[in-house]
Formats: C-alpha cells, sequence, structure tokens
C-alpha cells in the first residue's frame, strides 16, 4: 500500500468517480506512451527493505513498530507495514552502473544499523527472513494490525470481498498447514526484499517476459521462506501464504476460473504495459479509492505529468509477483518500473545483493541474447517452473530451452551466472562487485544451500531433542546472530540446542507447546477398543469428539481401571460397555491462548494430568496438554541450568 491517503468508496457515487479516473489515467498513460514522453537513456535500479522486529529474548514477534517510528520520525526512509511487528525501508534510486550494488548494500547496512540500535534499547532486535519461524497464528489476529487508516480499511475491503466464510491456509511439504482466519492479515507473514529495474516504454515487454522467465530459477537459489507456526512446508512459502491470505474466492460445483488478486499472470505479455493494466481493472473489482484524484486527462492536454493516482491505488491492490510500477524521476519525467517480489527478506544483506545482482544482471544479459524469449519457452513451461521453485527451492529441476532439462544448481551455475556477468558488464557494473555478488551466488549453488535449506536442516536437527516452540526459537535467534556478522548464508553452521542462552518457557501460550497430532474416540466407540488404543499408543488420556471435531469429553487411564475392577473382562462379564458410559462429560479445558502458568496452575489445583485444548467460540478440539508436555519443558530448564552452572 504505497499511497497513504486511500480509503473504501463511501457510496457508488464515489466509486463511479474513482472509476472514471481509473480510465482516465489508462487513457493518459497511453497517450504519454504513444508519444514518447519517458524517460529515455538512462537505467535505475532500487529496491524496498521488509523487516520482523523480535523479542531479544523469546525472539518471538514484538510490536512495537509504531514506537519505533515515533522514535526515528526525522527517518524518512522508515515506514510501517501491516502488522506492528513489521518495518520497512526505502533505499534511495541509483543508476544500474560503477558500483550500484556496494551502494545498495552500505545504505542498507547503515539503515538496519540505526534501527537495530532503537530497537535494542526496546528489548528488541531485527530479522530479515521471508517468514519469521516463531510467528504464532494469534500474532495475525486483527488487533496486531499497525493502527493506520488504511491498512485497516485494506482489511475491510478485502473480507467484504469474500466469498467464503474464512481465508484459508492449505499447505502440505514435509509436515501439513490446514487452518483457517478470519481476516488477511495472514499476509503478514511474509516479509521481503523487493528490487526496481527502470524499463524504456519500448523495452518493456520484452524485459517484462525475461524477468518471468527468470522468476522461477530465481526462487530456487534464493528462496529462504520454508516454516509457518512451526511447520516445514514449501522452500519458499510465501508464494502459496501471499496468494492465499489474500484469496477471496471459493470453491464451487463448477467450473468458473477465477483469478486471484496475487498471481503470477495469465501469459506471455505480447503489447505494451498497458495490457497489464487492462486486465486487472478487468478482472479485480476496485477495493480502494484515493482521496487525492486530479484529472489526467486535463493534465495531459496541459503538457503536465500526471501522477496517476487512481491506477496507483488501484494496482497497489493487485500483487503480481512482477508488478509494472509507473513513477515519476526528480526531473519530473515518467518512467516505467518492473518490481520483482518474489524475492524473500535475507539470510544477510549481503545475501539479498547478490540476489538482486543475479536478477537484474541475468535479465539484461538475456537480452542480448534473446529478445523474445516467448519463442524459446512456452508459457506453460515458466508457470510450472515458477511453482516447482516455490515448492522445492534449490532441489528443483527446471524445464529449459530446447526441452533441455537442468538442475537448479545446473542451471544457475552453467546458464544463468554466465549470462548475469555479462549483463552487468555491459552496464558498466564495477568488475569487483560482480565478482563479489555473483561469486557467492556460485558458491551458494555449489554448497547446494539456501536459506530456506538451512532451515529446515537447522530445525528437523534440532525437532530430535527439543520442543518446536525452542526449536524455533534456536534458529531465529541465529539467524539473527549470522546477520549482525554479515555472513552469507551458505557458510552459516548448523545450530544446537545450546544456541539459545536464555530460554522462557513460563511466557509461552497453550499453543506453542500443546500436542496436536491427537487420537481420539466417540461417545459411542467400545471401551475395549478404547482400552487398546491406549495400549497401542503408550498414552494416559483420550479426548472424546463428535464428528466435527468438538470436544464431548474425555477418558483416563484411571476412568478405565475403575471400570475393568467392577467388570471382570477376564471371567467374561464384561459387557459391552461404550465411552459415554465411563467418560468424564464436562472436563476442564483451556484454550490455545492460555499461558503455561495458568494451565499448569490449573492441573495443579485440580490435580488433573491433563487439559484438552478448546477454541472457546465453538468447543472445537485443538489440541492436548499433559504432565508430559510440563516434563520436557522443566527437563530443558534443568539441562540449561546445568550447563550454566558449568560455566
Amino acid at each position: 500500500m504505497g499511497e497513504a491517503k486511500v480509503s473504501l468508496a463511501k457510496d457508488k457515487d464515489e466509486l463511479q468517480s474513482f472509476m472514471r479516473n481509473l480510465l482516465n489515467d489508462l487513457q493518459a498513460l497511453e497517450h504519454m506512451i504513444d508519444n514518447n514522453w519517458f524517460e529515455s537513456g538512462i537505467t535505475r535500479i532500487g529496491a524496498e527493505q521488509e523487516m520482523c522486529i523480535v523479542d531479544n529474548k523469546t525472539f518471538k514477534p514484538a510490536k512495537i513498530n509504531m514506537k519505533v517510528i515515533q522514535a526515528m520520525k526525522d527517518c524518512a526512509w522508515l515506514d510501517t507495514e501491516l502488522a506492528q511487528f513489521n518495518l520497512e525501508t526505502n533505499m534511495t534510486p541509483m543508476e544500474f552502473k560503477g558500483s550500484c550494488f556496494k551502494q545498495m548494500e552500505d545504505e542498507n547496512l547503515v539503515n538496519l544499523a540505526a534501527i537495530r540500535k532503537v530497537v535494542k534499547g526496546m528489548g528488541a532486535n531485527i530479522c530479515l527472513t521471508g517468514i519469521l519461524p516463531t510467528l504464532r497464528k494469534t500474532d495475525l489476529d486483527l488487533e496486531n494490525l499497525t493502527e493506520k487508516p488504511r491498512y485497516m480499511a485494506l482489511m475491510k475491503a478485502l473480507k467484504s470481498h469474500l466469498i467464503g466464510s474464512n481465508f484459508e491456509l492449505n499447505l502440505n511439504g514435509i509436515d501439513e498447514l490446514h487452518v483457517k482466519h478470519d481476516s488477511p492479515l495472514l499476509e503478514a507473514c511474509n516479509t521481503s526484499f523487493q528490487v526496481h529495474l527502470q524499463v524504456e516504454p519500448k523495452d518493456f515487454v520484452c524485459l517484462y517476459n525475461i524477468a518471468q522467465m527468470l522468476t522461477g530459477p530465481t526462487i530456487a537459489i534464493a528462496a529462504n521462506s520454508p516454516m509457518v507456526f512451526g511447520k516445514r512446508l514449501w522452500h519458499e512459502t510465501r508464494i502459496a501464504l501471499f496468494q492465499q491470505s489474500l484469496d477471496t474466492r471459493t470453491s464451487h460445483d463448477h467450473l468458473r476460473e477465477r483469478s486471484p488478486r496475487v498471481n503470477f499472470g495469465n501469459g506471455w505479455l505480447r503489447g505494451s504495459i498497458l495490457e497489464i493494466y487492462k486486465e486487472d481493472i478487468a478482472r479485480f473489482r476496485v477495493l480502494m479509492t484515493s482521496d487525492e484524484v486530479e484529472n489526467s486527462i486535463e493534465q495531459v492536454l496541459k503538457k503536465k505529468t500526471p501522477k496517476l493516482k487512481a491506477l496507483q491505488v488501484h494496482n497497489s491492490t493487485v500483487y503480481r509477483w512482477n508488478r509494472p510500477c509507473y513513477g515519476i524521476s526528480d526531473n519530473g519525467q515518467p518512467h516505467l518500473r518492473i518490481e520483482a517480489r518474489v524475492l524473500p527478506a535475507g539470510p544477510t544483506i549481503v545475501d539479498e545483493v547478490a540476489n538482486s545482482a543475479f536478477w537484474l544482471g541475468a535479465i539484461v544479459g538475456m537480452q542480448k541474447h534473446c529478445a523474445d524469449v516467448t519463442t524459446k519457452l512456452s508459457w506453460e513451461d515458466v508457470r510450472d517452473n515458477f511453482m516447482k521453485a516455490a515448492q522445492f527451492g534449490i532441489d528443483t529441476k527446471f524445464n529449459w530451452f530446447n526441452d533441455k532439462k537442468y538442475a537448479a544448481t545446473e542451471l544457475v551455475i552453467k546458464e544463468l551466472l554466465p549470462l548475469a556477468k555479462e549483463g552487468l558488464q555491459s552496464k558498466g557494473v564495477d568488475s569487483s562487485d560482480i565478482d563479489k555478488y555473483l561469486g557467492i551466488i556460485h558458491d551458494r549453488a555449489e554448497a547446494h544451500m539456501t536459506g530456506a535449506r538451512w532451515q529446515l536442516r537447522a530445525f528437523t536437527k534440532l525437532k530430535e531433542s527439543i520442543t518446536t516452540d525452542e526449536a524455533t526459537a534456536v534458529v531465529t535467534a541465529c539467524i539473527v546472530k549470522n546477520q549482525e556478522k554479515e555472513m552469507p548464508v551458505h557458510t552459516w553452521p548448523l545450530p544446537d540446542a545450546t544456541e539459545l542462552e536464555e530460554y522462557v518457557p513460563s511466557r509461552l501460550r497453550v499453543e506453542e507447546f500443546m500436542t496436536t497430532d491427537i487420537i481420539t474416540v466417540q461417545k459411542d466407540d467400545l471401551i475395549d477398543f478404547v482400552a487398546e488404543l491406549m495400549n497401542w499408543r503408550k498414552i494416559r488420556y483420550l479426548p472424546v469428539e463428535n464428528s466435527k471435531g468438538r470436544l464431548d469429553g474425555l477418558v483416563t487411564s484411571r476412568q478405565l481401571l475403575r471400570h475393568y475392577s467392577h467388570n471382570n473382562k477376564l471371567s467374561g462379564k464384561s459387557p459391552n460397555s461404550i465411552v459415554k458410559d465411563i467418560m468424564l462429560a464436562e472436563p476442564l479445558t483451556v484454550t490455545p491462548k492460555t499461558t503455561i502458568m495458568d494451565a499448569l496452575k490449573i492441573m495443579r489445583e485440580n490435580k488433573i494430568g491433563c487439559l484438552p485444548v478448546v477454541h472457546d467460540k465453538d468447543n472445537e478440539l485443538v489440541g492436548i496438554i499433559t504432565e508430559m508436555d510440563f516434563l520436557r519443558v522443566s527437563s530443558r530448564l534443568m539441562e540449561r541450568l546445568e550447563l550454566t552452572s558449568g560455566k
């Protein structure tokens, strides 16, 4: 949401007025293109850095972005993002030549050092990663939306267009994630490093198609978003999560096609940038209107460059992974840009700049050798490459020119890095910068190690000895530590459980340590079946649920013993008793938001060893906590005390 002064349409008249301005903007843009109004003879690049703010002890989201903004109010380059734990910086546009990439890295380092200094004084730190490993679903509740009218307006607008009853996430990787959410704030999971390339109108179609073709390989070598809510999913989960978090569609019995607002596109670009804008206006209803409007036709007739406010507002609510952008340069001339939104934040600033140099260089290099990539690769192959790269990252196998199949690392090293080097050289980029940043991409490919692969390997190793919550905290702590050292991700060692100096489970909520892979029974099940289940699974508690997943009761091993003491199974006197005959019909429960200390207090005061976890709205069973869960947490604390006392 780049436009600050936006709002929901108050009535039909206001909506119709905005639509008129939107159509005028298209006409004005077409006139400017046809009459060569656009800046030429210069190419600029730019970037936007998104980041997460984390507590410096728990490494969970710290919802203090407005405090940071207030403390740094003189920094015009710093801005908020959707969630209270997000920030964004906007870097200075610079000419695509010389030391532009070193300048990009240096400026970003200076900016983040200034932010770190402020947030550390608030007990927090900065983390650059596509999706923060320690995020919890409750962090995405609407109460954590940044308190700015334009963000609330966007949330309301998206929800008003929702066809179904909820926004949903359905993703499969090593683990599975299937959840519903009542707001599109799930989008705030994603943080990226958005790179801009200024493009002349005559080159836009060619370069945009090349950018689309290179998106898959770029994702593969840059992936850094493999986990959501402690689940290991896609290597670049941002791709699916962003689409689904803003997806207002629902399933139907019929086969009508509806495009999501977050999309890769529906085919090659053929005519001009106008095709994209026209398609997006045709497919997607207006969500927001602008409080600042102008008659762009009148501006053009007066030989003045229009701001195209209506077009920019609508464009900011349609999320193409390669987004077309219109802007006005300092000299007053209009320009066009391609904004790459696929690059994740992190793993380090130097990794981000290396990703940018690779993407930008490969685009320019490819143009020198193939002005029309649509003749070399089908759109279906390009789209397939995009989706496969998001899922499998550096392990992807790509479809390429002449029907060749390439492993990601082979494609990058043999085909794309030479193109990227040639492209950067043609722009006059310093040879030292080319060697440094493309060298990082080469070494990353050789080591077969992206940020996503590092996180997956680290988390999987840690899960063997510690809880999911502690494992995500250790992973995040190591990311922050390595970022401050500016170590490229392919050089990062895998962490162990001792990396986190302090772990405070008393601050946890039940949702962070409950068991969600639970075995349940129903009221009409045989008690003999329950006894066998408990024996097979070596468990002492079985929740009773109905066919809709609502909690009906609880069966404990003590109840089973009491039952069999009165009905001697071996003597043949045991009747075909069922679960409802012995279950505890109204067990004490907690909700996912209950703190671990409150749960422990309930269990201790009531002398019970188990608490089913339910949603307080509808009594849906979502998990269970037992004394064994607390034993695991306390044992980790004792291990830490042992390590501390030995130092």
